[in-house]
């Protein structure tokens, strides 16, 4: 059972990632907000409603009735300032509430992060018996500490971040696998040799 006395300073380190994120869910964009309140309450800033609008990418019709919604409940409170401005402010409540989530969605983050640990040990492996001596991830990827653990676990080098001239040069090494990161673009072509760690992931 989750202890919903979690501190202030723990949900202050949490809330600018997921706050500042498009929700993927509704449940993400509900978190979204709770968590744009608490940091505006921390930093004193008060926020208007199109600001947490636009940090859980919902609209604003959808936005005022979920904050109605959450003052039904009492995790938020409302005090008018103004004719045209509102002060959103979070309920002990509403602090426990995004304790709550923050820890669902911490325990599906660690579930997937075994999972990805599981493939990238296995490709590592394969990799291994044949006969590869070196791993070479071209690009930025927030996987790269689980392949870098997989690496390092099955005796293989691992260059983390390489830029594509550096990748290149590097892959021309047979003993060497090129992986490309994600990018920004996925129709884009694979540098040449490299196979893409989506790919990987999905055993293609």
């Amino acid at each position: 059972m989750i202890n919903a006395t979690i501190s202030f300073d723990t949900l202050a380190s949490l809330a600018p990632e997921a706050a500042s994120a498009v929700a993927s869910s509704p449940a993400d964009a509900e978190l979204a907000i709770l968590e744009s309140i608490y940091e505006s309450q921390r930093r004193q800033r008060a926020l208007t409603q199109r600001e947490l609008a636009e940090s859980a990418g919902l609209s604003l019709g959808m936005t005022n009735a979920l904050l109605k919604r959450f003052a039904d409940k009492g995790w938020v409170m409302l005090r008018r300032l103004n004719a045209r401005n509102i002060q959103y402010a979070l309920s002990p409540e509403g602090v426990a509430e995004i304790a709550r989530r923050s820890y669902r969605y911490f325990r599906r983050t660690a579930r997937s992060a075994a999972m990805y640990r599981d493939i990238l040990e296995a490709f590592a492996m394969r990799a291994k018996r044949g006969g590869a001596q070196r791993v070479v991830l071209a690009g930025a990827s927030d996987l790269d500490f689980i392949l870098e653990y997989a690496c390092e676990r099955h005796g293989l080098t691992f260059v983390k971040g390489a830029d594509p001239v550096k990748a290149a040069r590097l892959a021309a090494d047979p003993s060497t696998v090129l992986i490309e990161a994600e990018g920004d673009d996925p129709s884009s072509p694979p540098l040449p040799g490299a196979k893409r760690l989506a790919e990987v992931l999905v055993g293609a």
